[in-house]
């Protein structure tokens, strides 16, 4: 069964869905030099590092710490996979333990390829996009999803500052960029970004 999800010249994005909630885990692979990385160990492990011994995974980005996108973390990190994480969301993963912080607009190199970090609190206080260089191409965890933003109803969560976060952080991309979400299928910022007003009155 293939795993590739999206592909151009430069980059294939590889898709799995794990675990009870139906997570999606992305590895990106830089199609010049074979490496690629990681983003949310979430669950079923033994996939994962199936997948990351095929596809040459060097690292593990956690987009936010909440459980259901962290339930790997354990044995990726024991198969000597460094995993990554903000420092806001650092104390979620307490139980699994985690190896580097991700600031907001890091640069992660993965091969030639180039991603972005945009920190995006509202979800999580520290949870985090990814957005690659010269590919329309947006990794946006549980913040932003066809229809409307992440849930904000978690400890950490906050409505008022996760819709701050879409509108100016993410909504100022252009109209094609694809956005791979956490959870379900991908949409555009083309595509949400007109029922912004709606998702305020509405209030989640």
């Amino acid at each position: 069964m293939t795993t590739l999800h999206w592909a151009d010249g430069r980059i294939e994005i590889h898709r799995v869905v794990v675990g009870p909630y139906a997570n999606n885990v992305f590895v990106l692979r830089c199609r010049h030099t074979g490496e690629s990385v990681l983003i949310d160990a979430a669950n079923e492990h033994e996939r994962l590092l199936e997948l990351c011994q095929r596809l040459d995974v060097r690292r593990v980005l956690e987009t936010h710490g909440h459980w259901d996108h962290i339930g790997a973390v354990t044995q990726m990190r024991e198969a000597g996979y460094e995993v990554a994480v903000t420092s806001q969301d650092a104390p979620m993963l307490k139980d699994v333990g985690y190896d580097v912080f991700l600031d907001d607009a890091e640069v992660i190199e993965v091969g030639k390829v180039r991603l972005h970090a945009i920190h995006n609190p509202g979800h999580t206080p520290g949870s985090i996009s990814f957005l690659v260089e010269g590919s329309p191409v947006l990794f946006s965890g549980d913040t932003l999803f066809p229809g409307g933003p992440g849930a904000t109803k978690f400890e950490g969560g906050d409505f008022a500052t996760i819709i701050d976060s879409i509108d100016t952080r993410l909504f100022t991309l252009p109209a094609n960029t694809v956005v791979m979400p956490g959870h379900g299928v991908d949409t555009t910022i083309g595509t949400e970004r007109p029922h912004l007003a709606e998702w305020v009155a509405r209030g989640w």
